[in-house]
């Protein structure tokens, strides 16, 4: 089937099987590896896309469905330079071996643009998608108070 998208601003223009999952197209196809495949079943956050400013697993989407949409990958997130949450995360120790680093920042991108004074509760519901081995969450959930608008408390 031949689709078209938006992929971190750019047009694109391809034919993929009925069948193919988005995350298969952004990364064999478009190379777009910083999505990653972790679960493969939508369980891990690993293959978090925003689809049209909205957090989704990627592994449970056609590409065929992201049809006619605007595609943010993590590539897209701050393509030049780290955005506040992506150094917050730096800065309160958020990343450790970075597979799901990436799914993380497209989650709390999408909760940060939606929701720019979430508390604890939140942030942590929020995440609730996204599964990390190595940090714990409290530095996640630290990083995402730290540039919310409003009230903190981890």
């Amino acid at each position: 089937m031949r689709t078209s998208l938006t992929v971190n601003g750019r047009t694109v223009r391809v034919d993929v099987e009925p069948r193919t999952v988005l995350v298969e197209l952004l990364r064999d196809r478009l190379g777009l590896t910083g999505t990653k495949i972790g679960c493969d079943t939508g369980q891990c956050g690993s293959c978090a896309v925003l689809i049209d400013g909205r957090s989704v697993k990627s592994c449970s989407m056609l590409a065929v469905q992201a049809a006619g949409a605007e595609v943010t990958t993590i590539e897209g997130i701050g393509p030049t330079a780290l955005t506040e949450l992506q150094e917050a995360l730096w800065d309160q120790h958020g990343v450790q071996c970075g597979f799901c680093t990436p799914g993380v920042v497209v989650s709390l991108t999408d909760l940060l643009a939606h929701h720019p004074e979430p508390d604890e509760a939140q942030v942590r519901t929020w995440l609730a998608g996204n599964l990390c081995r190595c940090t714990g969450y409290q530095s996640i959930v630290r990083a995402a108070l730290a540039v919310a608008d409003g009230p903190r408390t981890a």
